[in-house]
Parts: C-alpha cells; sequence; structure tokens
C-alpha cells in the first residue's frame, strides 16, 4: 500500500513513514561504526554517552517527521534540535512503500496536534561503544572484561520512535539495526512496528516458554533494588542485557517472559515505542508499582518509578504482586 494513501488515518501514515525513517537511522549507524569514528560525548554520568550515530540518526528521524508532519509535537533523546538546519538530513516516505498497520476506529481520526513523538535514535550506546572498542582492538570471542561475546552487544541496539496521546501510548516503531549479523552476507536490520489495538508487523510473534520464568533485567543499572525485584518473582534465569527496547523484543521473541527493572534509569523516549509495540501484541507494561507511564509532552522525562513489562500471555498482575512494597516505596514519584 503507497505511502501517499489519502484513505488512511493520519496515525496509520506516521507510524508508516517512520518506518522509513528508521530504517535509514539504522543505515546512519551502521555507516558511522564502520568509517570508526564514534564522537563519543559524556552527557549526566560515565554510563551515559552519545555517539556522532546518536546525533546523526536523530537528525535524520526528527528532520523527516518534521518535513512531512510539521504540526507533531517531537522530543529526541538528545535535546532540541534546530528544525532549519535538518531538511538536507531528512527523507522523504513517499518514494519507498512499505506495509500500513491498521488503525482502530478510537484513534483514526487523531490530528498532528494530538500526536506527541518520543525519539530515542540509538537505545543501548553503552553496547554500541563497547562492541566497536572490542572490534578495534581486533578481540574476537568472549570479552573478559564484559563477559558477553563483543559482537553479541550489537543485539543491544535499537532506535525507537514511539507515538503518544492524551498521555497514552499508541504507537511505536523500534528498529534493529544489526539483525541478522551473525549471517555473514545477509541483508542487515529488521523493523517492528504497532499501534495499539490494531496489530504488530515485521516479525513473527513467540510464546515464551513453560514450566520455567525467564526475567530480562538491566546490565548496567543494578542496585539492591532492582535485585530485590528480581529475586522477588522467583526466576529459573536472568537475562542481563542493555536498552529497553531490546529488552521489549525479547518479550515478543518469546525469549523472556517479564522485564523487571526497579530503578529510575529509564527515560519516556525508551519505553514509549516498546510499550506501545508490546500492547499491540498482547502484553502489558507499566511501572514497578502498576501504574500507566503518563507520555504527555509536558510529563517528566524519566520514569521515577521504573518498569515492568510482561510478555503477550502472561499475566502481569501476577508479578506485580509480587514486587516487594519496600521496593515499590524505594522509588518515588
Amino acid at each position: 500500500m503507497s505511502l501517499a494513501s489519502q484513505s488512511s488515518p493520519l496515525l496509520s501514515k506516521i507510524v508508516s513513514s517512520s518506518v522509513v525513517f528508521a530504517n535509514h537511522a539504522g543505515k546512519i549507524i551502521r555507516d558511522i561504526m564502520k568509517k570508526g569514528e564514534l564522537g563519543i560525548v559524556q552527557k549526566e554520568s560515565a554510563r551515559d554517552l552519545q555517539t556522532e550515530a546518536d546525533r546523526a540518526a536523530q537528525r535524520c528521524i526528527i528532520g523527516s517527521l518534521a518535513r512531512c508532519f510539521p504540526k507533531l509535537t517531537i522530543i529526541g533523546e538528545e535535546g532540541e534540535e534546530d528544525l532549519q538546519d535538518l531538511g538536507q538530513q531528512s527523507f522523504d516516505p513517499t518514494t519507498e512503500a512499505t506495509e500500513q498497520v491498521r488503525c482502530p476506529p478510537h484513534l483514526a481520526s487523531l490530528s498532528e496536534e494530538e500526536i506527541v513523538v518520543w525519539v530515542d535514535p540509538l537505545d543501548g550506546t553503552a553496547e554500541y561503544t563497547q562492541a566497536f572498542e572490542c572490534r578495534e582492538s581486533d578481540h574476537r570471542g568472549v570479552c573478559k572484561t564484559l563477559g558477553v561475546t563483543c559482537d553479541s552487544l550489537l543485539d543491544h541496539v535499537t532506535v525507537l520512535i514511539g507515538f503518544a496521546s492524551a498521555g497514552k501510548a499508541v504507537g511505536g516503531v523500534i528498529h534493529q539495526p544489526y539483525y541478522n549479523y551473525q549471517n555473514p552476507g545477509s541483508e542487515l536490520g529488521r523493523t517492528i512496528w504497532g499501534i495499539v489495538g490494531g496489530e504488530v508487523c515485521g516479525m513473527p510473534l513467540v510464546s515464551p516458554p513453560d514450566g520455567r520464568l525467564i526475567v530480562t533485567t538491566t546490565r548496567s543499572h543494578s542496585s539492591s533494588t532492582v535485585n530485590d525485584a528480581i529475586d522477588a518473582v522467583s526466576p529459573d534465569e536472568v537475562l542481563r542485557v542493555g536498552g529497553a527496547g531490546h529488552k521489549v523484543m525479547l518479550l515478543l521473541e518469546g525469549k523472556a517472559h517479564v522485564y523487571v527493572f526497579a530503578s529510575p534509569g529509564c527515560k519516556k523516549w525508551d519505553t514509549c515505542a516498546p510499550q506501545a509495540i508490546l500492547e499491540a501484541a498482547g502484553g502489558t507494561l507499566t511501572d514497578i508499582k502498576g501504574a500507566l507511564i503518563p507520555y504527555h509532552s509536558t510529563a517528566p522525562h524519566r520514569n521515577s518509578t521504573g518498569v515492568l513489562a510482561s510478555a503477550p500471555g502472561q499475566k502481569h498482575e501476577v508479578f506485580l504482586a509480587k514486587i516487594p512494597q519496600h521496593v515499590k516505596d524505594n522509588l518515588k514519584a
């Protein structure tokens, strides 16, 4: 279906166009790593980094969205952009066809002014830079410092474009720039997109295994509160990985049952797109106390009360009931 179809609801057009923009952002991310000049700067802390890939991917996404849908409110992780300088960074989605996602009736009449876009141009920056450092040192195999296969860190990297209306996540795009990296000669990258109440496109949904419980959580923001929350759900296995987008992908791929993160470490641009796609698939994402995460344009960027997400088919309320009260009390709004 052409992206130019005038009969499609606006939200469908924006999500479908963003698939194109995310694909281009993924290519930018791969190209910058190939060139070997990441341009790393430190933001809030030594663990909070920004690279030229973050900046260039955000220019691509925001420039393209602003060009095609100028009345959207767009909030990007890498700060305010001068939209006058983004024209040459943008892409026209009408030149590239992609399947449009079905939009439910209650979202079909949304206007641009009613939609807030939360953009994380490179979720998993720490893993992106660590994978680059291992490659530059010509290291192969298991990295003793990181305790993982170096190239596997690229699995953690995603591009996230989330859409909200009336404070709720309603649609999202997740692009994995390095999907298929294990298969030399294969085309790199995969994009998944969806609208809440509609459907999920771009991947088959897989249920997690019965008879055991797999939890995914942070690999870089661990604390006694985080660990107490994980222990409380009595997992058989814990997957400590980077990137909120990657963790939710594990839920959709059937590799984990629940994502537990009892910490204020992530932001709205980390969770908006993953939440929308997870909910479109039948899963649930709330804060660690079970409250909805607000996505109004004026909402604080930080998710100060953590994240709890369950895979489709799992009983979210069961996991929520297992989170200790002292863990909930430790996280203040």
